[in-house]
């Protein structure tokens, strides 16, 4: 199966006219070691490039690729080659891919495009040509014996090792327990190695992975590698649980059968009371639970619903009342003598004098007294300005009440415009 079958496509890039020059074009070689190998098994796929003077520039080599297929380029991939053609020294190069199909089946790698610049044997001028590669057919076979093996795993040697550190069973609360797995491959690749430690819960436990840790590795050529992978367990309350143990069957390429790696599992065990568990509950009454929920909410806006009504009408009498009533005259006083506005404060005060009634806030010898010092400072003889005394209109306002107030009685305003 890995016997030598060669794929070999020459391909004349150029097409001059005349037999003299023939000779003078780019010759490319595809060579595939072997169209069938068993899945995890490296094959190379070579590419020769051969000019009859020399390279100017590096060969652009296409790029290997398809689902499922590895392809790697070995160390000294990329060589410089010579080779004696028709009495004349052709020089070029060659490059290696090492292709490894990771499951059984058929695997194409489309076709390809290549670019060669070469000097003109003539003139030493740059030449460039861009030849086409042909598509390759790669298979993955399983070998007799190993169709059962599910993830299929070929190699030379597998190998799981454990390690164990923390406390020891029974845990108490609080102990915690570090498991390490260790899977070792030799003969293929270390992404064909499966997840290891499946996270489980354990009674009593908390369970922690960590992320697998992939390592790659090349011996003389050979693929190998290792996956590491940790789990910390905590213990909580009382159990007896255990972690299980681990087994990995694999194809011995040497032997041709199958065997199985495996480590064996950890007690667990909690000594402390068992925590109680809170019963699950069926779908079945979550759904009735929604339903009686929708229901309850339905009867409780229904009946709400004319009280809702009602306090939006009390609600609105209210605030109807308050804008009517001498406190909202008095507020709008307030806040126009802030705003020093004047012409808006006699207003707001005519207004709050009205709804009050008797006695009349504009008879009250502090707010009189403020209106007529600020009447004389805005508009008397000599005008202040800014300087004018806002300052007494505000604490007479803010102090002034009708119960009080009751027993004053001024003949009226003072003039704004005093002689």
């Amino acid at each position: 199966m890995r016997g030598a079958l060669f794929l070999i496509v020459t391909v004349l890039s150029l097409i001059l006219s005349g037999p003299a020059h023939a000779q003078d074009v780019p010759r490319v070689t595809v060579e595939l070691e072997t169209a069938e190998t068993i899945p995890g098994q490296p094959l190379d796929l070579r590419i020769t490039v051969l000019v009859p003077t020399w390279l100017p520039k590096p060969v652009v080599f296409p790029t290997i690729e398809a689902p499922n297929l590895m392809v790697r380029l070995p160390e000294r991939a990329t060589n410089p080659i010579s080779e004696r053609i028709d009495r004349d020294t052709w020089s070029g190069v060659s490059r290696r891919y090492r292709i490894t199909p990771l499951v059984p089946g058929r695997f194409v790698i489309p076709p390809q495009e290549l670019i060669v610049t070469w000097a003109d044997p003539d003139s030493s001028a740059p030449r460039e040509k861009v030849v086409p590669i042909e598509a390759i057919t790669i298979t993955g076979i399983l070998p007799d014996g190993a169709e059962g093996l599910d993830p299929f795993i070929a190699a030379r040697a597998v190998t799981l090792t454990q390690e164990v550190t923390g406390a020891t069973a029974p845990l108490g609360p609080g102990d915690s327990v570090i498991r390490e797995v260790t899977a070792t491959i030799e003969g293929g690749p270390a992404m064909l190695l499966p997840g290891l430690l499946a996270v489980e819960p354990v009674t009593g436990l908390t369970v922690y992975p960590s992320e697998p840790v992939l390592s790659e590795t090349e011996t003389r050529g050979e693929p190998g590698g290792s996956r590491v992978e940790r789990v910390t367990y905590l213990a909580q309350s009382g159990g007896s649980g255990a972690a299980p143990p681990v087994t990995l069957d694999w194809y011995n390429l040497e032997t041709g059968q199958v065997e199985t790696a495996s480590v064996p599992g950890v007690d667990l065990t909690v000594d402390a009371p068992v925590a109680r568990s809170v019963p699950a509950l069926s779908p079945q009454l979550l759904i009735l639970g929604a339903l009686v929920l929708v229901l309850v909410l339905g009867v409780v806006a229904f009946a709400v619903r004319p009280a809702l009504r009602r306090w939006k009408r009390w609600r609105a009498t209210r605030l109807s009342r308050y804008l009517a009533s001498p406190a909202h005259a008095r507020s709008l006083t307030i806040d126009a003598a802030r705003r020093r506005d004047l012409s808006a404060t006699l207003a707001a005060l005519d207004l709050w004098a009205a709804r009050l009634g008797d006695p009349d806030p504009r008879r009250d010898p502090a707010i009189a007294g403020a209106l007529r010092d600020l009447g004389a400072a805005l508009y008397g003889p000599a005008p202040k300005g800014d300087l004018a005394d806002w300052p007494a209109l505000d604490r007479a306002l803010a102090v002034y009440s009708p119960l009080r107030a009751g027993h004053h009685h001024l003949a009226g305003l003072p003039p704004l415009n005093p002689r």
